[in-house]
Protein backbone atom coordinates (compact mmCIF):
# COMPACT_ATOMS: atom_id res chain seq x y z
CA UNK A 1 0.00 0.00 0.00
CA UNK A 2 1.64 3.26 -0.66
CA UNK A 3 -0.03 6.41 1.23
CA UNK A 4 0.69 9.64 -0.32
CA UNK A 5 3.03 12.45 1.45
CA UNK A 6 1.03 16.10 1.47
CA UNK A 7 2.20 18.36 -0.51
CA UNK A 8 3.57 20.37 2.55
CA UNK A 9 6.15 17.62 2.61
CA UNK A 10 7.08 17.45 -0.88
CA UNK A 11 10.11 18.76 -1.24
CA UNK A 12 11.66 18.49 2.05
CA UNK A 13 14.30 16.04 3.09
CA UNK A 14 17.46 18.72 3.06
CA UNK A 15 18.74 16.96 0.21
CA UNK A 16 22.31 18.37 0.22
CA UNK A 17 22.90 17.22 3.88
CA UNK A 18 21.40 14.22 3.08
CA UNK A 19 23.93 13.72 -0.37
CA UNK A 20 26.76 14.09 2.13
CA UNK A 21 25.53 11.91 4.53
CA UNK A 22 25.36 9.22 2.47
CA UNK A 23 28.70 10.00 1.26
CA UNK A 24 29.77 9.76 5.10
CA UNK A 25 28.40 5.98 5.67
CA UNK A 26 29.82 5.12 2.05
CA UNK A 27 33.50 5.98 3.55
CA UNK A 28 32.80 4.45 6.96
CA UNK A 29 31.72 1.28 5.57
CA UNK A 30 34.90 1.10 4.42
CA UNK A 31 36.31 1.92 8.03
CA UNK A 32 37.95 5.22 7.38
CA UNK A 33 37.77 7.67 10.42
CA UNK A 34 36.12 10.77 9.97
CA UNK A 35 36.34 13.95 11.71
CA UNK A 36 32.88 15.52 11.78
CA UNK A 37 33.01 19.37 11.28
CA UNK A 38 29.52 19.72 10.05
CA UNK A 39 26.83 19.36 12.88
CA UNK A 40 26.50 22.39 15.44
CA UNK A 41 26.23 20.67 18.05
CA UNK A 42 28.24 21.03 21.49
CA UNK A 43 30.93 18.45 22.05
CA UNK A 44 31.13 19.99 25.57
CA UNK A 45 29.32 19.03 28.76
CA UNK A 46 27.05 21.10 31.12
CA UNK A 47 28.43 23.06 34.35
CA UNK A 48 28.74 20.80 37.42
CA UNK A 49 26.19 22.12 39.31
CA UNK A 50 23.65 22.26 36.61
CA UNK A 51 24.42 18.65 36.12
CA UNK A 52 23.65 18.01 40.07
CA UNK A 53 20.35 20.16 40.17
CA UNK A 54 19.34 18.10 36.91
CA UNK A 55 20.12 14.81 38.61
CA UNK A 56 18.54 15.81 42.14
CA UNK A 57 15.26 16.95 40.54
CA UNK A 58 14.81 13.60 38.28
CA UNK A 59 14.34 11.93 41.51
CA UNK A 60 11.57 14.16 42.87
CA UNK A 61 8.43 12.59 41.82
CA UNK A 62 6.59 15.59 42.21
CA UNK A 63 8.29 16.94 38.31
CA UNK A 64 6.81 14.23 36.17
CA UNK A 65 3.52 15.84 35.42
CA UNK A 66 3.01 18.07 32.91
CA UNK A 67 4.19 21.89 32.82
CA UNK A 68 1.98 23.03 29.85
CA UNK A 69 3.27 25.20 27.48
CA UNK A 70 4.14 28.25 29.60
CA UNK A 71 6.47 26.22 31.45
CA UNK A 72 7.10 27.05 35.47
CA UNK A 73 6.70 30.11 36.77
CA UNK A 74 10.65 29.74 38.15
CA UNK A 75 11.94 29.45 34.99
CA UNK A 76 10.07 32.51 33.31
CA UNK A 77 11.58 34.39 35.82
CA UNK A 78 14.71 33.36 35.55
CA UNK A 79 14.94 34.27 31.79
CA UNK A 80 13.53 37.93 32.80
CA UNK A 81 16.36 38.20 35.27
CA UNK A 82 18.88 37.06 32.73
CA UNK A 83 17.65 39.60 30.30
CA UNK A 84 18.06 42.54 32.36
CA UNK A 85 21.28 41.20 33.97
CA UNK A 86 22.80 40.66 30.60
CA UNK A 87 21.22 43.17 28.27
CA UNK A 88 19.45 45.65 30.89
CA UNK A 89 16.22 44.76 28.75
CA UNK A 90 13.00 45.00 31.15
CA UNK A 91 10.64 41.68 30.57
CA UNK A 92 7.29 40.49 31.92
CA UNK A 93 7.87 37.03 32.93
CA UNK A 94 3.99 36.32 32.42
CA UNK A 95 3.03 38.00 29.25
CA UNK A 96 6.96 38.55 27.36
CA UNK A 97 8.54 35.07 28.31
CA UNK A 98 7.58 31.46 26.98
CA UNK A 99 9.77 28.32 27.52
CA UNK A 100 10.55 26.12 24.22
CA UNK A 101 11.66 22.68 23.56
CA UNK A 102 14.78 24.22 22.37
CA UNK A 103 14.52 27.21 20.31
CA UNK A 104 14.30 25.28 16.55
CA UNK A 105 10.39 24.77 18.69
CA UNK A 106 9.82 28.13 18.13
CA UNK A 107 11.52 28.95 15.11
CA UNK A 108 9.18 26.65 13.36
CA UNK A 109 6.09 27.45 14.90
CA UNK A 110 6.11 31.36 14.74
CA UNK A 111 4.86 30.57 11.34
CA UNK A 112 1.69 28.60 11.79
CA UNK A 113 0.70 31.31 14.28
CA UNK A 114 1.14 34.09 11.74
CA UNK A 115 1.41 32.85 8.20
CA UNK A 116 -1.53 31.40 6.06
CA UNK A 117 -0.83 29.64 2.31
CA UNK A 118 0.15 32.24 0.19
CA UNK A 119 1.74 35.08 2.77
CA UNK A 120 5.12 36.23 2.22
CA UNK A 121 7.75 35.95 4.90
CA UNK A 122 11.46 37.68 4.43
CA UNK A 123 14.10 35.18 5.09
CA UNK A 124 17.99 35.80 5.09
CA UNK A 125 19.97 33.61 2.35
CA UNK A 126 22.35 32.02 3.04
CA UNK A 127 20.43 31.38 6.85
CA UNK A 128 19.21 28.13 9.00
CA UNK A 129 17.62 25.54 7.41
CA UNK A 130 14.13 25.66 9.70
CA UNK A 131 13.16 28.82 8.72
CA UNK A 132 12.56 28.07 5.59
CA UNK A 133 11.19 24.64 6.66
CA UNK A 134 8.89 26.27 9.08
CA UNK A 135 7.44 28.81 6.27
CA UNK A 136 6.79 25.98 3.63
CA UNK A 137 5.41 23.50 6.71
CA UNK A 138 2.50 26.80 7.20
CA UNK A 139 2.36 26.89 2.75
CA UNK A 140 4.05 30.39 2.96
CA UNK A 141 5.94 32.31 0.19
CA UNK A 142 9.62 32.62 0.66
CA UNK A 143 11.54 35.70 -0.29
CA UNK A 144 15.18 35.64 0.33
CA UNK A 145 17.35 38.09 1.49
CA UNK A 146 20.89 37.94 0.13
CA UNK A 147 23.62 37.87 2.76
CA UNK A 148 26.63 39.85 1.07
CA UNK A 149 30.17 39.39 2.03
CA UNK A 150 30.47 43.25 0.63
CA UNK A 151 27.58 44.10 3.24
CA UNK A 152 29.26 42.48 6.06
CA UNK A 153 26.72 39.70 5.78
CA UNK A 154 23.81 42.02 7.06
CA UNK A 155 20.47 42.12 4.60
CA UNK A 156 20.25 45.48 2.87
CA UNK A 157 17.52 46.44 4.25
CA UNK A 158 16.83 49.35 1.63
CA UNK A 159 17.57 46.83 -1.00
CA UNK A 160 14.15 45.64 -0.25
CA UNK A 161 11.11 46.47 -2.49
CA UNK A 162 8.82 48.19 -1.22
CA UNK A 163 6.09 46.61 -2.51
CA UNK A 164 7.44 43.23 -1.30
CA UNK A 165 7.66 44.82 2.03
CA UNK A 166 4.12 46.01 2.53
CA UNK A 167 3.25 42.11 1.65
CA UNK A 168 5.89 40.46 4.33
CA UNK A 169 4.28 39.70 7.34
CA UNK A 170 7.73 38.12 8.96
CA UNK A 171 11.02 38.88 8.67
CA UNK A 172 13.52 36.28 10.01
CA UNK A 173 17.06 37.45 11.08
CA UNK A 174 20.13 35.55 13.31
CA UNK A 175 23.17 37.44 14.60
CA UNK A 176 25.85 36.39 15.79
CA UNK A 177 24.91 34.55 12.55
CA UNK A 178 24.80 30.90 11.01
CA UNK A 179 26.29 29.92 9.33
CA UNK A 180 27.93 33.24 8.29
CA UNK A 181 29.51 33.68 11.85
CA UNK A 182 28.53 37.58 10.88
CA UNK A 183 27.82 40.00 13.57
CA UNK A 184 25.24 43.12 13.53
CA UNK A 185 25.75 46.18 16.05
CA UNK A 186 22.59 47.86 18.04
CA UNK A 187 22.59 50.30 15.35
CA UNK A 188 21.52 47.85 12.31
CA UNK A 189 19.26 46.57 15.00
CA UNK A 190 17.57 50.15 15.03
CA UNK A 191 17.56 50.51 11.61
CA UNK A 192 15.59 46.91 11.56
CA UNK A 193 13.27 48.29 14.28
CA UNK A 194 12.37 50.94 12.18
CA UNK A 195 12.01 49.03 9.10
CA UNK A 196 9.89 46.63 10.70
CA UNK A 197 7.52 49.69 12.23
CA UNK A 198 6.93 51.34 9.26
CA UNK A 199 6.19 48.50 7.05
CA UNK A 200 3.78 46.23 10.05
CA UNK A 201 6.11 43.77 9.90
CA UNK A 202 6.77 40.91 12.83
CA UNK A 203 11.04 40.99 13.32
CA UNK A 204 11.97 37.33 14.52
CA UNK A 205 15.72 37.64 15.70
CA UNK A 206 17.16 33.77 16.51
CA UNK A 207 20.20 35.10 19.01
CA UNK A 208 21.38 31.37 19.61
CA UNK A 209 24.99 32.51 19.68
CA UNK A 210 24.46 35.64 21.91
CA UNK A 211 26.77 34.22 24.34
CA UNK A 212 29.41 32.30 21.88
CA UNK A 213 32.02 35.50 21.78
CA UNK A 214 35.08 35.67 21.50
CA UNK A 215 38.01 39.00 22.40
CA UNK A 216 35.71 40.84 25.37
CA UNK A 217 32.88 41.28 22.60
CA UNK A 218 29.50 41.32 23.43
CA UNK A 219 26.82 40.83 20.88
CA UNK A 220 23.94 43.16 21.63
CA UNK A 221 20.11 41.78 21.80
CA UNK A 222 18.05 42.91 19.41
CA UNK A 223 15.32 43.98 22.04
CA UNK A 224 17.88 46.76 23.37
CA UNK A 225 16.56 48.93 20.11
CA UNK A 226 14.22 51.21 20.58
CA UNK A 227 10.57 50.00 20.00
CA UNK A 228 11.70 46.59 19.49
CA UNK A 229 9.00 44.82 21.59
CA UNK A 230 6.74 46.78 19.76
CA UNK A 231 7.79 45.02 16.52
CA UNK A 232 9.54 42.01 17.34
CA UNK A 233 10.68 38.80 19.41
CA UNK A 234 13.81 36.87 19.89
CA UNK A 235 14.46 33.19 20.68
CA UNK A 236 17.66 32.14 22.56
CA UNK A 237 19.18 28.72 23.19
CA UNK A 238 19.98 26.99 26.68
CA UNK A 239 21.36 24.44 24.37
CA UNK A 240 24.54 26.47 22.83
CA UNK A 241 24.93 28.76 25.75
CA UNK A 242 24.95 26.10 28.58
CA UNK A 243 25.75 22.70 26.76
CA UNK A 244 22.30 21.12 27.10
CA UNK A 245 21.45 20.53 23.17
CA UNK A 246 20.03 17.08 24.16
CA UNK A 247 17.99 18.19 26.98
CA UNK A 248 15.78 20.65 24.40
CA UNK A 249 15.27 23.72 26.28
CA UNK A 250 14.77 27.11 24.87
CA UNK A 251 13.30 30.49 25.30
CA UNK A 252 11.35 33.38 23.41
CA UNK A 253 10.80 36.77 24.67
CA UNK A 254 9.16 39.85 23.21
CA UNK A 255 6.09 41.54 21.87
CA UNK A 256 3.32 40.35 24.42
CA UNK A 257 0.62 39.95 21.41
CA UNK A 258 3.28 37.07 19.53
CA UNK A 259 4.09 35.58 22.54
CA UNK A 260 0.46 34.89 23.92
CA UNK A 261 -0.13 34.14 19.59
CA UNK A 262 2.47 31.45 20.16
CA UNK A 263 0.90 30.31 23.54
CA UNK A 264 -1.76 29.51 22.03
CA UNK A 265 -0.52 27.69 19.32
CA UNK A 266 1.78 25.58 21.96
CA UNK A 267 -1.20 24.99 23.96
CA UNK A 268 -2.73 22.92 21.40
CA UNK A 269 -0.12 20.47 20.25
CA UNK A 270 2.23 20.09 23.53
CA UNK A 271 2.25 19.69 26.88
CA UNK A 272 5.43 21.73 28.14
CA UNK A 273 9.26 21.03 28.63
CA UNK A 274 9.96 18.27 31.23
CA UNK A 275 10.01 19.38 34.69
CA UNK A 276 13.37 19.15 35.63
CA UNK A 277 14.81 20.22 32.29
CA UNK A 278 13.01 23.63 33.43
CA UNK A 279 14.67 23.65 36.59
CA UNK A 280 18.43 22.88 35.39
CA UNK A 281 17.48 25.75 32.89
CA UNK A 282 16.56 28.35 35.78
CA UNK A 283 19.92 27.28 37.29
CA UNK A 284 21.97 27.63 34.45
CA UNK A 285 20.93 31.54 33.60
CA UNK A 286 21.30 32.71 37.08
CA UNK A 287 24.05 30.17 38.44
CA UNK A 288 27.87 30.50 38.00
CA UNK A 289 28.41 31.90 34.41
CA UNK A 290 32.32 30.90 34.58
CA UNK A 291 31.52 27.35 31.96
CA UNK A 292 30.17 29.86 29.35
CA UNK A 293 33.41 31.60 29.61
CA UNK A 294 35.58 28.24 29.03
CA UNK A 295 33.16 27.47 26.28
CA UNK A 296 34.07 30.59 24.67
CA UNK A 297 37.48 29.92 25.07
CA UNK A 298 37.63 26.69 23.88
CA UNK A 299 35.14 27.69 20.90
CA UNK A 300 38.17 30.25 20.08
CA UNK A 301 41.11 27.98 20.54
CA UNK A 302 39.77 25.71 17.69
CA UNK A 303 38.99 28.26 15.74
CA UNK A 304 42.63 29.42 15.81
CA UNK A 305 44.00 26.55 15.62
CA UNK A 306 41.94 26.02 12.34
CA UNK A 307 42.27 29.25 10.73
CA UNK A 308 46.43 29.60 11.20
CA UNK A 309 46.70 25.91 10.13
CA UNK A 310 44.45 26.35 6.95
CA UNK A 311 46.59 29.45 6.04
CA UNK A 312 49.86 28.12 5.86
CA UNK A 313 48.59 26.17 2.81
CA UNK A 314 46.84 28.96 1.33
CA UNK A 315 43.44 28.38 2.83
CA UNK A 316 42.82 31.88 3.79
CA UNK A 317 39.68 32.60 5.67
CA UNK A 318 37.69 35.32 8.29
CA UNK A 319 38.44 35.02 11.68
CA UNK A 320 34.78 35.12 13.70
CA UNK A 321 34.07 37.18 16.43
CA UNK A 322 31.63 35.07 17.59
CA UNK A 323 29.47 31.06 17.06
CA UNK A 324 30.87 27.81 17.03
CA UNK A 325 31.19 28.71 12.79
CA UNK A 326 33.92 29.46 10.42
CA UNK A 327 32.37 30.39 7.20
CA UNK A 328 34.83 29.88 4.66
CA UNK A 329 35.43 30.57 0.70
CA UNK A 330 35.97 27.29 -1.13
CA UNK A 331 39.77 27.44 -2.06
CA UNK A 332 39.60 25.67 -5.19
CA UNK A 333 37.74 26.53 -8.61
CA UNK A 334 35.02 23.67 -7.00
CA UNK A 335 31.60 24.88 -6.54
CA UNK A 336 31.25 24.43 -2.44
CA UNK A 337 29.55 20.49 -2.69
CA UNK A 338 32.43 19.18 -5.06
CA UNK A 339 34.95 20.71 -2.56
CA UNK A 340 32.86 19.48 0.68
CA UNK A 341 32.71 16.07 -1.11
CA UNK A 342 36.56 16.03 -2.03
CA UNK A 343 37.15 16.52 1.66
CA UNK A 344 35.42 14.22 3.37
CA UNK A 345 36.44 11.48 0.56
CA UNK A 346 40.66 12.38 0.36
CA UNK A 347 41.22 14.06 3.76
CA UNK A 348 38.53 12.43 5.97
CA UNK A 349 36.93 15.98 7.08
CA UNK A 350 33.53 16.40 7.33
CA UNK A 351 31.99 20.30 6.44
CA UNK A 352 28.67 21.83 5.00
CA UNK A 353 29.04 23.22 1.79
CA UNK A 354 27.52 26.49 1.66
CA UNK A 355 24.84 25.97 -1.17
CA UNK A 356 22.96 23.83 1.60
CA UNK A 357 22.01 27.09 3.72
CA UNK A 358 20.58 28.53 0.32
CA UNK A 359 21.52 30.12 -3.09
CA UNK A 360 24.11 32.93 -1.70
CA UNK A 361 25.85 30.08 0.15
CA UNK A 362 27.58 28.62 -2.89
CA UNK A 363 31.39 29.56 -2.63
CA UNK A 364 31.46 28.56 1.04
CA UNK A 365 31.29 25.54 3.55
CA UNK A 366 30.84 26.10 6.66
CA UNK A 367 33.00 24.69 9.66
CA UNK A 368 31.48 23.67 13.25
CA UNK A 369 34.16 23.75 15.88
CA UNK A 370 32.66 20.92 17.67
CA UNK A 371 35.97 18.79 18.08
CA UNK A 372 38.51 19.03 20.99
CA UNK A 373 41.46 21.10 20.16
CA UNK A 374 43.79 17.67 19.65
CA UNK A 375 40.87 16.69 16.95
CA UNK A 376 40.78 19.91 15.70
CA UNK A 377 45.15 19.86 15.56
CA UNK A 378 44.23 16.69 13.91
CA UNK A 379 41.87 18.45 11.34
CA UNK A 380 44.19 20.82 9.96
CA UNK A 381 46.97 18.08 9.53
CA UNK A 382 44.80 16.54 7.15
CA UNK A 383 43.84 19.81 5.51
CA UNK A 384 47.56 20.70 4.64
CA UNK A 385 48.03 17.00 3.67
CA UNK A 386 45.59 17.46 1.52
CA UNK A 387 46.17 20.60 -0.03
CA UNK A 388 50.12 19.97 -0.77
CA UNK A 389 49.14 17.08 -2.71
CA UNK A 390 47.34 19.25 -5.00
CA UNK A 391 49.95 21.47 -5.37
Amino acid sequence: MRFVLARRLQGLGASIFTQMDNICKELESTGQELINLSVGSPDRAPSKHVKQVLSQAVLDGGLYGYTMSRGTKEFRQSCADWYKLRFNVELDPEKEVLPLMGSQDGLAHIFMAYIDPDEIALIPDPGYPVYSVGLQLAGGQKVPIPLLAENGFLPDLAGIKPEIACKAKILFLNYPNNPTAAIAPLSYFNELAAFAKEYDILVCHDAAYSELAFGGYRPPSFLQAKNAKEVGVEFHSISKTYNLAGARLGFVVGNSDTIAALTLLKENIDYGVFGPVLKAGATALLGDQEEVENNCQAYQRRRDIWINGCSQVGWSMPSPQATMFIWAPVPTDQDSFSFAESLVRKAGIIVVPGVAFGKYGEGYVRIALVQDDEDMAEAVRRVQEFFNKRV
